[in-house]
C-alpha cells in the first residue's frame, strides 16, 4: 500500500530553519523529521513512499540520492565508482520511494491530485511531513476497513500552547504547563480509499472542501488517539522534540532499537 507525504509547504512559521532547507529536512536527533515519520511507517510494513513535493524539493531528493553515503561507512572503488557499504542499513532496507513533483505553491489537497498516478491500488495511506505520533498504523488500517467508509482521520488531543491555571476565588490552585486540551483536531495519518481522488482538484485544500465533503456525506471515520501526537509548526515545537530526544523519552521511536544517530 502506498504511502503520500506531503512535503512541499513552506513553512512560514518555521522561517529559523525553513529559509535554508524544507520543513520536512529539519533534524531531530541528527535525522530529518521526515526520516523519523517514514521509519513510523516502515515500522508497521509500510515502505512504498510517495513523497509530494514542492518548495526547496531537491534537497529532499538529494538527501535521499545520498543517503547511504551519508549515514553507513563505506569503501568507494576510484576507478570503477563502486561502492561497498558495511554495517547496518538503520531499517532502511527495502524503502521504496517515488519524488513527485507537485509544484512550490500548490495546496494540499492539489498535491495529492497531482501525485495521483503514482497511488494505485484500492486504498493509500496520508500523512503530513512535519506531524509525529506513536499511532498504532496497523490498528488505524482495521478501523478504517470495518467502517466501510471512503477515508478515516486520525483524531488527536492537541497541547495548549500556553499554560492553564485553575483559579478558585481568586487563588491560583493549581498550574498546568502546557497541558492537552480535551477537544480533537486532525492529525493526519490517513487512510483513503482510491475514490477519494474523485473528491480533489488541482486547487483543493485537503482540509477543506474535500474533507467537509466527505464528512457532510458521512463518508468520513475518525480513529481516535489518545496517546502521543507533536506537530512541528514552530521553532518551539522544533525545540521540545529535541528535549524529548536528548532526554530519551522519545514516544514516537515505536521500531527497535537498533543504531541511533
Amino acid at each position: 500500500m502506498k504511502v503520500a507525504i506531503l512535503c512541499g509547504g513552506r513553512g512560514t512559521r518555521l522561517r529559523e530553519e525553513t529559509e535554508v532547507r524544507p520543513k520536512p529536512l529539519v533534524t531531530i536527533g541528527g535525522r530529518p523529521i521526515l526520516w523519523h515519520i517514514m521509519r513510523h511507517y516502515a515500522h508497521h510494513g509500510f515502505k512504498d513512499f510517495v513523497l509530494c513535493l514542492g518548495y526547496k524539493g531537491e534537497m529532499i531528493k538529494e538527501y535521499f540520492l545520498n543517503y547511504q553515503c551519508l549515514a553507513r561507512d563505506f569503501t568507494l572503488e576510484l576507478g570503477s565508482g563502486r561502492r561497498e557499504f558495511h554495517g547496518p542499513d538503520e531499517g532502511t532496507s527495502g524503502w521504496r520511494v517515488t519524488f513527485a513533483e507537485t509544484g512550490p505553491d500548490t495546496p494540499t489537497g492539489g498535491r495529492v491530485w497531482r501525485a495521483a498516478r503514482y497511488l494505485d491500488g484500492e486504498r493509500f495511506l496520508l500523512t503530513y511531513g512535519d506531524g509525529l505520533s506513536n499511532v498504532d498504523l496497523g490498528r488505524l488500517l482495521a478501523f478504517h476497513q470495518a467502517r466501510s467508509r471512503v477515508g478515516t482521520l486520525t483524531a488527536v488531543h492537541p497541547m495548549s500552547p500556553f499554560g492553564v491555571i485553575e483559579v478558585e476565588q481568586g487563588a491560583a490552585r493549581s498550574f498546568k504547563e502546557k497541558p492537552r486540551l480535551q477537544g480533537l483536531i486532525n492529525g493526519g495519518f490517513f487512510v483513503f480509499e482510491r475514490r477519494f481522488l474523485d473528491y480533489l482538484r488541482e486547487d483543493s485544500v485537503l482540509e477543506e472542501e474535500p474533507l467537509r465533503r466527505l464528512s457532510a456525506e458521512g463518508q468520513l471515520a475518525a480513529y481516535e488517539h489518545d496517546d502521543f501526537w507533536a506537530c512541528m509548526d514552530t521553532y518551539k515545537d522544533v525545540e521540545r522534540l529535541h528535549r524529548l530526544w536528548d532526554s530519551g523519552d522519545r514516544p514516537w521511536k515505536v521500531w527497535g532499537e537498533g543504531p541511533t544517530p
